[in-house]
């Protein structure tokens, strides 16, 4: 393996045994080191297998911002990985990057930037909102700066989007539909949802996965209509519910639900309100 470009003292290019371009970090990495020298790699901490136009734009985002706010966005995603003991898509190194490095810009200008999801985050995605939150303090800690934690919001939205490989505008969209559907649900039953309960936080889970087929129209495959029509018997009220966010899906984001999707819509639902109700 040989240096094709050094990008920072910490990070270099190369290539693989394929050809393909990789980009490579660890500290001291890039020290002293010319392009068509050998990699010394017993510095390498982490090594990024990005598509041809991400290795474009993060040369690009390298070449723009300190490398001390790269080794910032490093040390949050390494403690992503640790607290949520999840797999990360590598182009969060980029957003998460240039998330960081225009927050701090906005904040010397004092510019603050409301979150309009900060309350469907905090719920939706507690776990990553925790890790948020510790991203704030490991930028006290390192440059003085004191973020809002509207910003804790927007980094934990960032992890959300490399757990399931989306865009900002795909997770974006994915929250608020979680977030419609937990109010048909609030509302056809006319009761508050108790948000720290095992049964709320299974069907959150669910939804995620549920709304991401959606957004991307990935249909589902239909199940053995015989079982989904027992469990729709068996829980009348659930599936009664159910069929509402069936019509939610179907006229404000054109996407009809399997017999399978429902069937498991109704079972979530029904542990909820059991859970509340007893019944």
């Amino acid at each position: 393996m040989e240096v094709k470009q050094v990008l920072g003292n910490n990070i270099i290019s190369s290539w693989d045994s394929n050809g393909k371009e990789l980009l490579l970090m660890g500290k001291g990495i890039g020290f002293s080191a010319k392009d068509g020298d050998p990699v010394d790699e017993t510095k390498i901490s982490k090594i990024f297998s990005l598509k041809t136009q991400e290795i474009s734009h993060f040369t690009e985002l390298l070449s723009q911002i300190p490398e001390e706010h790269i080794q910032c966005a490093s040390e949050i995603i390494c403690c992503a990985r640790d607290l949520l003991n999840k797999k990360l898509n590598d182009s969060i190194y980029i957003t998460l990057t240039d998330h960081l490095n225009f927050a701090f810009e906005r904040k010397k200008q004092g510019i603050e930037v409301r979150n309009a999801l900060l309350w469907e985050i905090k719920r939706f995605y507690h776990q990553e909102f925790l890790v948020g939150q510790k991203a704030l303090q490991i930028i006290k800690d390192r440059f003085g700066i004191l973020l809002s934690e509207d910003e804790a919001g927007s980094i934990a939205l960032h992890i959300v989007n490399a757990e399931l490989d989306n865009d900002m505008e795909q997770s974006i969209e994915i929250t608020q539909m979680i977030q419609d559907i937990m109010n048909i649900v609030r509302y056809h039953f006319t009761l508050s949802l108790n948000e720290d309960s095992l049964s709320y936080e299974r069907f959150v889970t669910h939804l995620k996965f549920f709304a991401q087929r959606a957004v991307r129209k990935q249909f589902h495959e239909t199940g053995d209509p015989e079982f989904c029509n027992m469990i729709y018997q068996k829980y009348q009220e659930a599936y009664q519910c159910a069929l509402k966010v069936e019509t939610y899906m179907k006229k404000k984001k054109e996407y009809q639900l399997s017999s399978e999707e429902l069937m498991y819509l109704t079972v979530h639902i029904r542990r909820i309100i059991q859970e509340h109700t007893g019944k």
